[in-house]
């Protein structure tokens, strides 16, 4: 891989996560001299930035980004999915509330966990242990459910759907811009 291609991965990587372009000019100037400095001493661009450059970008991304910021983009869009989800179950069962009990708040409560600490994370476990996390987290929702109960907790109307969907809203579309942007690229 060229120190050209390398420089364009982590532009589309930093772009993708959102990174201001002024950031992304300032990274961009770092890892251009980092690429120089290491083919002057007759080094490749794979032995400054790894094996993978997709993996390189995202951790200076995360070094890049406050953590009190990931967790709001985290948690923003958490709330944007399970705005979606709670739409198709509206629809589903063409009604204008749903019945919260017990373990179906638990269930919401153990995936939104996982869920946002993956994302954190933004890593990749593996497939063996992404299927035990997937595993603990339905064991532990469906414990809980056993233990609750299916006593009805409260009545959640249909206007508490798009609700949901307002937080993530700006970081789904600047996704999808992202994206779009990072595809003509």
């Amino acid at each position: 891989m060229t120190n050209a291609q390398i420089l364009a991965a982590c532009r589309s990587n930093w772009e993708y996560r959102g990174i201001d372009d002024a950031s992304v000019r300032e990274m961009l100037d770092e890892l251009s001299a980092h690429l120089e400095d290491a083919e002057a001493a007759g080094r490749t661009g794979q032995d400054v930035v790894g094996r993978n450059v997709r993996t390189f970008a995202a951790a200076w991304a995360r070094a890049h980004t406050p953590l009190p910021r990931r967790v709001l983009r985290a948690a923003s869009l958490g709330c944007f999915v399970t705005g979606w989800v709670l739409l198709f179950a509206y629809a589903v069962r063409w009604t204008t509330s749903l019945d919260v009990t017990p373990g179906y708040l638990a269930l919401w409560a153990v995936l939104g966990t996982v869920t946002v600490a993956w994302k954190m994370r933004r890593g990749s476990l593996g497939i063996r242990r992404s299927w035990g996390v997937a595993l603990a987290a339905a064991l532990t929702a469906a414990l809980l459910d056993r233990l609750a109960g299916e006593r009805v907790l409260f009545e959640l109307p249909l206007w508490a759907a798009p609700l949901l969907l307002l937080p993530g809203l700006p970081y789904a579309v600047g996704d999808a811009r992202a994206r779009r942007n990072g595809g003509r690229a």
